[in-house]
């Protein structure tokens, strides 16, 4: 699934001639269930929530499922949302991680999901994907 297929308001059918690869605003809703796949071309993936910090505005996460089959065994995955480029030819999300090293992310099942405003966690997760926090970067 994609943005174009679940463009339910005809928000992308104009062409509105920007410098990107594609919309520069795009539907949060838009992009759930989005494929998500590694710079080797295997798909890691699916887009099942973006999460934001109501206080800022920034969307910080977005939630990635990862080796299920119907639903059992699935993992969930909080990835900073800057890790994460949109693929606008492919209809979908390029990750710069091999599947090996997402096997090993630190992840979480859907009945238990951590604290995802914790400091320590957002550290720990920007470090694993070698991304920095919106706080950081304004400051550089």
């Amino acid at each position: 699934m994609n943005y174009e297929t679940r463009d339910t308001y005809g928000m992308y059918k104009a062409d509105h001639h920007n410098d990107g690869p594609g919309p520069r605003l795009m539907g949060a809703d838009t992009l759930i269930g989005n494929d998500v796949c590694n710079l080797q071309n295997e798909d890691i993936g699916d887009i099942k929530e973006i999460m934001l910090d109501v206080a800022t505005g920034n969307i910080e996460y977005a939630v990635l499922s990862f080796g299920s089959f119907l639903g059992m065994g699935e993992k969930l995955f909080a990835v900073p949302w800057t890790a994460l480029k949109l693929d606008t030819e492919n209809k979908r999300f390029l990750l710069d991680v091999d599947k090996d090293r997402l096997k090993n992310a630190p992840g979480f099942d859907k009945d238990s999901w951590p604290d995802l405003a914790d400091k320590t966690l957002a550290n720990d997760l920007h470090s694993y994907y070698g991304t920095k926090p919106y706080s950081t970067r304004l400051r550089n």
